[in-house]
């Protein structure tokens, strides 16, 4: 119980909720077809009218995250990982219709 005490802080799930997304693109580009630097990479998906898909794909772990730090009772990194994820929704939404 003191794990998780010590862990359930509101800045812990802002930051695991942004660096999982991030993991996750490094991922993808690394298992992706070919040997791009990343700027080609997301240039690539830029054209390719996937940047949207490819964030919303990111961000999907971020249910699990949530779902953990909900059954182990960190209401507060739960959320921090809720904001993050609002904050990455809206992205996808100003990506989607700005640009």
């Amino acid at each position: 119980m003191i794990f998780i005490g010590k862990y359930d802080r509101q800045y812990i799930g802002i930051l695991a909720g942004f660096i999982i997304p991030l993991l996750i693109s490094a991922g993808i580009w690394l298992f992706s077809e070919g040997n791009r630097t990343p700027v080609e990479y997301f240039r690539r998906i830029a054209e390719a009218d996937i940047l949207t898909h490819i964030i919303s794909l990111c961000v999907f772990p971020n249910i699990f995250l949530f779902l953990l730090f909900n059954r182990l009772d960190m209401l507060r990194a739960t959320r921090g990982v809720l904001a993050i994820t609002i904050f990455w929704a809206v992205l996808v939404f100003a990506v989607k219709f700005l640009l």
